[in-house]
């Protein structure tokens, strides 16, 4: 189901499934970052399900994302505050990681037109989310938003990773469920 019109990324809060069909495919994205071969194929017949909750604390917001694959129950935690200091994480997917999120206006995000266009708004803030691999060698950025496909509203998230000189880019959309 597309995103109802309530849904903003202030208020991000519920349960969103990935689109694959509105997707772009992971596969290369997943192996740059190390994933091997059989946790790529679980995650691409998989349906990925985000649960969300957003709260503002000490005046600073934070995401705080439980991802579950179904089935297989390979889970990941993804919690944001959105203040742009780095924060270590280890992953079960990805390893080692260090990452900072923040509230940014597109003009302010560096390099990539990807990560810039296609938002149902572009004047408005965004969530940016940078992680690096602490010892994969890959970068990934992101930004989030909304956009308008086939006359429909869904929560996106554009996402570069670079390794080296290679880069990929995946757009992920989400379906809203409640």
């Amino acid at each position: 189901m597309a995103a109802q019109p309530e849904k903003t990324l202030k208020n991000l809060a519920g349960k969103w499934v990935m689109n694959k069909t509105l997707s772009d495919d992971t596969d290369r994205i997943l192996q740059m970052q190390g994933v091997g071969w059989f946790l790529r194929r679980a995650i691409a017949l998989a349906t990925i399900t985000l649960t969300v909750t957003e709260y503002t604390k000490d005046d600073l917001t934070h995401i705080d994302i439980s991802q579950v694959a179904s089935p297989g129950g390979i889970t990941s935690v993804e919690n944001r505050t959105l203040d742009w200091e780095y924060r270590d994480h280890t992953d079960k997917i990805f390893g080692a990681v260090k990452g900072k999120s923040r509230w940014v206006k597109l003009s302010d995000v560096d390099d990539d037109d990807f990560l810039k266009k296609g938002w149902d708004d572009l004047e408005g803030e965004h969530v940016q989310s940078y992680v690096e691999s602490e010892g994969g060698g890959w970068t990934a950025d992101q930004v989030w938003g909304f956009e308008i496909l086939d006359g429909k509203r869904y929560y996106v998230r554009h996402v570069v990773v670079r390794k080296g000189d290679d880069w990929k880019l995946a757009r992920l959309v989400y379906d809203y469920q409640k």
